[in-house]
């Protein structure tokens, strides 16, 4: 058998990169240095050494050849990724059509945090504002089946900028759209890191009012990430009443206004602040104990932004992609009602 430069060339229009949705060779990634040598083949792709979807796109190169060319062919190993040299050009502030920066923080998984974000981001849209919803939970993220969007596949523009999914009134944009959430995200910090720089910095938001984050648990990499990228306009710290979530609630209001950081908590969210049945809406039962982080914002002299009441629609609408806010319910009352805080209008002035 006999390998021709255009064979592997054929191969490579099969693999396309899913921000811009064209194959790697009409994009341009495939450097011009195709060597054969028998049935061994090397060449190299242009991309950055930080894009999070390198290695991805080798393997699918890899398995395009064996698969187009032959399966005899050594390619395993023989694929290089060179950096493109990038031209010198004036720093931009990130995000400069965004007026509002709102990190969406909680201290430990499972209180519901990413629900929050989503509801409350389709609330303070219908209220008028223009609102986006960047998923930095690297290592979980939830966003796109909360909003029923998870075979979206974001596309770049002409300047070569990701352009956000929109969903409901707002945009979208999650490391999800990105990789097969099938499978463990194993990333170094470094690796998840550069990814979130790159949806906030290399993606077309537009004209927004309001930027809503949602972090990962805890703190870690992708939090320092975030503030050393953008200036964030505040957080929003959720908890749900339970003790030990309390406890992490704690460290992660902390992590926010260590001098380092200085981002003005803006309030809390009590998630889960109690159970109603479908049956007895008029019932309450505080199986997670009773105005726990009411308690937490009145020591730290912080504002309660809103209690959500834990309802079978709300875990209904996430699990299907109908956020519980586009519904008549008293969950979506509690979100609309958080929405229209002061604090958001209070945001925009001077923006």
């Amino acid at each position: 058998m006999t390998i021709y430069p255009n064979l592997i060339l054929d191969a490579l229009r099969h693999v396309n990169h899913p921000a811009t949705g064209k194959n790697i060779v009409e994009s341009g990634i495939v450097e011009d240095d195709i060597r054969i040598e028998g049935m061994k083949v090397s060449f190299s792709l242009k991309l950055r050494s930080n894009d999070p979807l390198a290695k991805s796109l080798v393997k699918a190169s890899e398995t395009a050849i064996l698969t187009y060319v032959g399966p005899d062919v050594e390619i395993k190993g023989n694929i290089a990724v060179k950096s493109p040299e990038q031209p010198q050009r004036e720093q931009e502030e990130p995000l400069r059509g965004v007026r509002c920066k709102i990190a969406i923080s909680s201290g430990k998984g499972g209180v519901g945090k990413s629900t929050v974000t989503s509801n409350l981001a389709i609330s303070l849209s219908k209220l008028g504002y223009k609102v986006g919803v960047l998923d930095a939970d690297i290592f979980g993220p939830s966003i796109p089946k909360m909003l029923g969007i998870e075979d979206g596949v974001p596309y770049a523009n002409e300047a070569g900028l990701i352009m956000p999914i929109e969903r409901y009134g707002i945009k979208i944009l999650s490391i999800g759209f990105f990789v097969n959430t099938d499978t463990a995200i194993v990333w170094r910090g470094a690796m998840a890191s550069g990814a979130i720089k790159q949806l906030l910095t290399e993606a077309d938001w537009g004209e927004l009012d309001f930027l809503l984050i949602d972090l990962p648990p805890g703190t870690s990499d992708i939090h320092l990430t975030v503030v050393q990228t953008i200036r964030l306009d505040g957080a929003i710290v959720v908890s749900t009443p339970q003790q030990v979530a309390l406890a992490d609630a704690v460290r992660g209001i902390d992590m926010f206004q260590n001098d380092k950081i200085n981002v003005p908590v803006l309030g809390l969210i009590e998630n889960m602040a109690w159970f109603t049945p479908k049956e007895l809406p008029e019932n309450r039962y505080y199986i997670f104990g009773k105005e726990g982080v009411s308690n937490l914002a009145q020591e730290r002299g912080i504002a309660l932004l809103g209690r959500i009441p834990l309802v079978q629609g709300i875990c209904e609408g996430g699990d299907n992609g109908t956020p519980v806010s586009m519904t008549d319910t008293i969950t979506a009352s509690a979100f609309d009602n958080v929405a229209k805080k002061s604090i958001f209008a209070e945001l925009l002035k001077g923006k």
